[in-house]
C-alpha cells in the first residue's frame, strides 16, 4: 500500500500514523529508537505491507505491470490503491478526503524531530504539493508514477506505467474493491489488539 491507504489504516492515532509511514526508512535495529506507540505503528505497516502482497487481488494487479516493470510491478499498485481509495465513495464522502489528507499533515508535523531525514524532507514535498489528495486525479497518479521513477535505481521511465493504468484502468478497480475491505478489516482488528491493555 501506498501513503493514503497507510495513512487511512492508521485509524486517526498520531503515533501510529508517524510508524506507518515512516516504517520503509526504518531498518533492522533501528526500530528500537522510537517509542513504543510509534514502533506498532510500523509493526502495522509491515503487516499491511505482507497482506497487501499475499492477497490474490494484489497479484492479479501487478499482472498488468510485471511485463514492463517486472519487480516494481507492486510498488506501481501501490499507488493504483491510493487513486481508487482516494475515490472511494464508501471510506471518503463529499469534502472528507481534503479534510483527511490536512488533518494527517498536521498530525505528521507534530514529529518531524523524530522522523529519519529522507522522510522529513519527503514529507514536505508530500504536504506543499498535496499528494494525498491529489491521488484521487489521474494527472495525480501520473506525476506519482514519475516520482516513484526518479526514487528507483532501476528503472527510467514511467509512461508505460501510465499507459497500463489507462488501458485496465477498469481491471484495476475491481483488483482494489476486491482487496481494500479485507486489508481495512485485518488492518482494524490489529490496530485495535495493539491497545487492549490500554
Amino acid at each position: 500500500m501506498n501513503y493514503l491507504a497507510h495513512a487511512f489504516l492508521s485509524f486517526r492515532r498520531p503515533e501510529i500514523l508517524v510508524g506507518n509511514m515512516i516504517s520503509d526508512f526504518v531498518k533492522g535495529k533501528k526500530i528500537n529508537d522510537y517509542p513504543e506507540t510509534i514502533r506498532k505503528g510500523i509493526r502495522l505497516h509491515r503487516l499491511i505491507d505482507s497482506f497487501t502482497d499475499a492477497h490474490e487481488a494484489t497479484k492479479e494487479a501487478k499482472r498488468f505491470f510485471r511485463p514492463h516493470y517486472r519487480l516494481y510491478a507492486g510498488a506501481f499498485v501501490d499507488v493504483v490503491y491510493d487513486h481508487f481509495l482516494a475515490n472511494d465513495k464508501s471510506e471518503f464522502k463529499q469534502d472528507q478526503l481534503m479534510d483527511f489528507s490536512t488533518e494527517t499533515y498536521t498530525s505528521l508535523n507534530r514529529f518531524t524531530e523524530q522522523m529519519p531525514e529522507v522522510f522529513r524532507e519527503m514529507l514536505s514535498h508530500m504536504e506543499r504539493q498535496n499528494w494525498l489528495y491529489n491521488y484521487k486525479y489521474r494527472w495525480g497518479i501520473q506525476k506519482s508514477f514519475g516520482g516513484l521513477v526518479r526514487r528507483a535505481k532501476y528503472l527510467s521511465e514511467s509512461n508505460t506505467a501510465y499507459v497500463v493504468f489507462e488501458q485496465h484502468y477498469k481491471d484495476l478497480s475491481a483488483c482494489y474493491a476486491a482487496f481494500f475491505p479485507e486489508v481495512k478489516q485485518m488492518a482494524l482488528a490489529y490496530f485495535q489488539s495493539l491497545f487492549q491493555a490500554d
